[in-house]
């Protein structure tokens, strides 16, 4: 099994709970972005969840792909929430100069779907 075919992406509801492997070849993460806006664009999705508990390493590619992805699924009418971030890859990101925008985070999946879970609400209400 290749690496991008370890990239797990799941329905929840309305809610896509993405999961990246450990350490994601390029393809990998350029698989993330192709599996991601294709499960978006075929499935009424509200918010992807991107769970990067298991991600050691973060490089500059890594961090941009992940940036863009949250701006598409924010502009195909969906938000993001990052989950996991381990503290090692939050501070390479913060040295990279990644900016995460509207995209939220939190420590845990199962926060991450409850804030989603939230975020869905509110945007019923508008």
């Amino acid at each position: 099994m290749s690496l991008q075919e370890a990239i797990s992406v799941i329905m929840i509801r309305n809610v896509l709970l993405v999961t990246m492997p450990p350490d994601p070849d390029d393809s990998t993460i350029a698989g993330l972005q192709e599996k991601t806006l294709e499960a978006m664009s075929t499935n009424d999705v509200r918010g992807l969840v991107l769970d990067l508990s298991k991600v050691e390493i973060l490089d500059s590619y890594f961090a941009r792909t992940v940036a863009e992805t949250a701006q598409m699924v924010g502009l195909m009418g969906g938000n993001t929430i990052i989950a996991g971030m381990r503290p090692s890859v939050a501070i390479t990101a913060t040295e990279l100069g990644v900016t995460l925008g509207q995209t939220r985070t939190a420590m845990t999946v199962d926060r991450a779907l409850e804030l989603a879970e939230q975020n869905n609400g509110a945007n019923l209400r508008r």
